[in-house]
């Protein structure tokens, strides 16, 4: 009731949205920095912008987040470690979702350390107001540009997050297999030339990394774009080296160019990706978070090629599928960013 009546309250300008947010986050009201925010919606926003953010995509906001008793009737089932096993939700009820993930509604979310949710992502946007940095209002954009293209019209199609956890893994020193074909370009990206592939999200252990915090590489680009994607760190637990997460059917609604420190919103997607028989979009995107060398050479060690090995196999197997119908995968350097990889190893592991 408390959420209800501090969102429904008139909202003029960024003042407005954080006395809001913090009615029902009283105890971080000293600990919350809404800097971004306010600069985004003071100095980054045109006159006519700014007036149609707080005349209207908000107010539509609001009215998305508030419908969540009546969009999702019963909790959500959590992605929990050490199991196989899946959620599907519509397009619909991600949207209401992430709208309260805006709003910092989420309860008990907030807290890391020796929380019961200590071993699951952050899920309130709190981190993506704070501070000065000038990916912010990049991201912000992006994300409203989400929720105005959802509010504007309601999306009807399906998508369905799935925990795999294998047990049994290849001996790969005795594997007489051969290298299989391999397709190499230096052009594209993997959303745009990965139709019809499993597309690879080269993920942190906690999906989305600093998606709602300062991160903007491959992972937070590509839940920026197709933001249903952020709703999987609300329920899945942190990966570990035998697992995976597989999320069928999120939609594009951003195109941007750079990478990093040049990211930049360019403007609002339309995707024409067919649905299958379940309406989900034909979009199969694999999480799998590398092991994170802190020393170059660490990576060559036998027991460390075998942990990327059987985590690379553990994205791209699927138990229940016969090898020859498996799809072609569309990936790249995975790990090799901040996370110390060295490309060619990476490439040979993937193989």
């Amino acid at each position: 009731e408390l959420i209800r009546t501090s969102l429904l309250k008139k909202c003029t300008c960024s003042r407005d949205l954080k006395e809001g947010i913090l009615r029902y986050n009283v105890s971080y009201a000293k600990k919350w920095d809404f800097t971004a925010l306010a600069e985004f919606c003071d100095k980054v926003l045109e006159d006519a912008e700014a007036q149609h953010l707080f005349q209207s995509i908000l107010p539509d906001m609001v009215k998305l987040a508030l419908s969540l008793p009546t969009l999702c009737t019963q909790p959500l089932p959590l992605l929990k470690q050490k199991a196989s096993h899946s959620v599907t939700l519509s397009q619909e009820q991600a949207a209401c979702l992430l709208a309260n993930a805006f709003f910092c509604t989420f309860p008990r979310r907030n807290a890391r350390v020796k929380s019961e949710y200590s071993s699951y992502p952050d899920i309130n946007f709190n981190r993506l107001f704070e501070g000065r940095s000038p990916r912010k209002p990049e991201k912000l954009k992006t994300l409203l540009c989400y929720f105005r293209r959802v509010t504007e019209r309601k999306p009807t199609g399906l998508v369905t997050f799935t925990r795999q956890c294998l047990q049994e893994f290849p001996e790969w020193e005795r594997s007489p297999k051969k290298m299989p074909r391999l397709h190499v370009t230096y052009e594209g990206t993997i959303e745009s030339n990965g139709q019809g592939m499993l597309q690879v999200d080269f993920a942190n252990r906690f999906v989305g990394g600093g998606v709602t915090g300062a991160g903007l590489v491959q992972e937070e680009i590509r839940f920026l774009i197709n933001p249903e994607l952020i709703v999987s760190r609300l329920i899945t637990e942190v990966l570990d080296h035998n697992e995976c997460l597989i999320i069928t059917g999120t939609e594009q609604y951003s195109e941007y160019t750079g990478y990093a420190e040049t990211y930049q919103w360019a403007r609002s997607h339309e995707d024409e990706r067919p649905r299958d028989e379940w309406q989900r979009r034909c979009t199969e995107i694999v999480a799998i978070d590398a092991f994170h060398f802190r020393r170059f050479l660490d990576q060559f060690a036998p027991e460390k090629i075998r942990r990327e090995l059987n985590k690379a196999f553990c994205g791209f197997s699927r138990p229940a599928l016969p090898p020859q119908h498996l799809p072609a995968v569309a990936t790249g350097n995975w790990g090799c960013g901040a996370f110390g990889g060295d490309s060619r190893l990476k490439a040979l592991i993937q193989i």
